[in-house]
């Protein structure tokens, strides 16, 4: 693996210091959206809006235009209460969602494993505690829980102090094999991104790694630790080495060795690097916290077996509900791509890689909605993911306004043209938002100001520019940030339109005028 990044890039990023952080319902009227243009749908009466800008008047195919994107814009509006379908063009189009992929993994999950599951790390000993020494081996085991910390970490350390063990008389394991490994997320992501990490059935801090550079005494000090709100244990397992090169800026020749030109690294700072070998990473940790604690533990070993023992401790996930509301609000990646292979190990009783446990979502999705679509992964990273708008509106259709999508469900706000939120714009929308260069997506639901509920999903792909960026190894392509602005301005638009057009009254609170072509549509 190695990476590249432009200077463009590194002006932007690096030098800046700043770390880089991403119920069945009742049979419907229509569930299948027809094909037909809005030109086709029933024209809005706008003049229910007297005092809304002028501009969400335009028809969707104006407001297209202006956004001037290319590629492909595939939209859908519909009732949630009937199945009509109110507005829709260029619908059946699959493009990538992006991220809005973690809907769907979201359902998914659920499905498989219910909202009260939780995921559980636990310690095993394989042999008897005498004078406070383990006569065997200890486990950390995995359960493939993406939110475990350093801080959890922790506590299970404590709890190995508290059963009176001081020393390890044999190896000290760390069990991995409940998930399938991936080295990465993604291959043709670049290899620096933190969004874009192993995967195992043991994971730690996201499975990224805090790399942090300053200046001491006029030399350059650099430190690696998987640091939370609470500590900042150090990490021996993934090392930096500062090398005289303008470019790359970051490269490596194997899992967790990184070089980093020394002409990028300006006054100081840090950023999160993904970590390759998370189990290794989680028992490096572990052995650090046990220490804090005079318990003197092996060298950690990682292995995909699990061998017999007696628990000793654990520590428990919080509820599976809980980690997908915190998945959609933060569009964690490591939490979609585990929750996605944890499903597909329950439904089948054994593990399958990302790409086999995506095509097992897409034949579920495919059995449950009645929808045709090519999933690759459970994040949405991969950018050979396909649905159409169509398809993705009929799922949220299905699941409608009361099933267990909508609350987990970010609130998405309403801005003006200097990017202010409207606090007091009268419609709320919940959604999921998508994006890669040159992609960007929204899918969701919107309460009208009467209460009328109306599913959506707007979806933007421009993929030959795509390519073309992606061709240039640069973490930003050139006219992505723009491009990505004006899809989100877009979505601002269509859903300010169709929030206050399709609602059963009349009746408008007092609202200034605002410019819809300009309002911005923030991740």
């Amino acid at each position: 693996m190695s990476a590249v990044l432009s200077r463009r890039a590194i002006l932007g990023g690096l030098m800046s210091g700043v770390a880089s952080v991403a119920a069945a319902q009742a049979p419907l009227t229509s569930l299948r959206p027809l094909a037909r243009t809005a030109a086709d749908a029933a024209a809005p009466d706008v003049s229910l809006i007297p005092r809304i800008a002028p501009r969400v008047r335009a028809s969707i195919e104006d407001m297209i235009a202006d956004a001037n994107l290319g590629g492909t814009v595939g939209c859908v509006l519909a009732d949630a209460q009937t199945g009509e379908i109110l507005e829709t063009i260029e619908a059946d189009v699959a493009v990538p969602p992006a991220s809005v992929t973690k809907s769907v993994t979201a359902l998914y999950a659920l499905d498989a494993l219910g909202g009260d599951y939780r995921f559980a790390t636990r310690l095993f000993a394989t042999g008897p505690i005498e004078d406070t020494v383990l006569r065997g081996d200890l486990i950390l085991a995995g359960g493939g829980d993406p939110t475990l910390s350093a801080d959890h970490l922790a506590e299970l350390a404590d709890d190995l102090n508290a059963a009176g063990v001081t020393r390890v008389a044999g190896r000290f394991l760390c069990y991995r094999g409940a998930l399938p490994y991936a080295e990465e997320i993604e291959p043709s992501q670049l290899d620096y991104l933190g969004y874009n990490p192993a995967v195992s059935g043991l994971n730690l801090n996201y499975n990224r790694v805090h790399f942090e550079w300053r200046r001491v005494n006029g030399s350059w000090q650099t430190t690696m630790d998987a640091r939370t709100e609470n500590r900042v244990p150090p990490v021996s397992m993934a090392r930096v080495s500062l090398v005289d090169r303008r470019t790359p800026v970051f490269d490596t020749t194997s899992p967790d060795r990184w070089t980093v030109a020394l002409s990028a690294l300006g006054n100081g700072g840090s950023r999160w690097l993904p970590v390759r070998q998370p189990a290794l990473y989680a028992g490096d940790v572990f052995q650090t916290l046990a220490g804090d604690l005079d318990i003197d533990l092996p060298r950690p070993e990682v292995v995909d077996t699990l061998p017999d023992g007696m628990e000793i401790a654990r520590h428990d996930s919080p509820t599976l509900r809980s980690i997908l509301n915190e998945m959609l609000l933060y569009s964690t990646n490591l939490t979609a791509e585990v929750c996605g292979l944890a499903a597909t190990r329950a439904k089948l009783g054994r593990p399958v890689d990302i790409v086999g446990s995506a095509e097992e979502m897409t034949r579920w999705l495919g059995e449950t909605y009645g929808v045709e679509c090519d999933f690759k992964d459970h994040s949405g990273l991969s950018d050979a993911n396909r649905i159409s708008a169509n398809a993705m509106t009929r799922i949220q259709l299905q699941v409608g306004v009361d099933g267990p999508l909508k609350p987990i469900l970010r609130r998405i706000p309403m801005r003006d043209a200097e990017n202010r939120r409207l606090d007091d714009y009268p419609i709320t929308v919940r959604a999921k938002t998508g994006t890669l260069n040159f992609v960007s997506a929204l899918s969701g639901y919107i309460e009208t100001p009467d209460g009328t509920d109306l599913v959506f999903t707007i979806f933007t792909a421009n993929l030959d520019r795509r390519e073309r960026g992606k061709a240039t190894g640069d973490e930003v392509p050139e006219g992505s940030i723009a491009w990505n602005r004006r899809s989100r301005r877009l979505q601002q638009r269509l859903l300010q339109r169709w929030g206050l057009i399709y609602r059963n009254t009349p009746e408008l609170p007092e609202l200034e005028d605002v410019d819809l072509n300009e309002a911005e549509l923030t991740d």
